[in-house]
């Protein structure tokens, strides 16, 4: 009963890990497709880096930038153009948004991405 327990536990944190994985390379491929020609991930282009973002921003508030940029970005006070509304589906939000949040600086390590 005890081998049962362990090889489910463990079955459970393989599945988790992976689906972890593949979350993080969709939230890859959404911020290539709709996100590279303003953002970069660690260093200023036209928008904010990644890195930026995540460390001032919730989740929920860049949920709400990308999904309604234009009212947002009056909200937060920026003065200049806001980015465009890219229209994206739940799945695309929640994989671009926890991508952007891989980025948030550790403070308790010196590791970069």
């Amino acid at each position: 009963m005890r081998y049962i327990y362990l090889t489910l536990i463990a079955t459970t944190a393989l599945l988790i890990a992976q689906n972890s994985e593949n979350n993080s390379s969709y939230g890859k491929k959404v911020f290539e497709t709709y996100c590279w020609g303003c953002h970069h991930q660690t260093s200023e282009a036209f928008g904010p880096s990644f890195e930026e973002i995540a460390s001032k921003r919730s989740k929920e508030e860049i949920f709400a930038m990308i999904s309604n940029p234009q009212e947002v970005s009056k909200i937060f006070g920026y003065k200049r153009n806001a980015m465009p509304a890219f229209n994206l589906n739940q799945k695309e939000l929640e994989a671009i948004a926890n991508y952007i949040l891989s980025f948030k600086p550790d403070t308790n390590s010196s590791k970069s991405k």
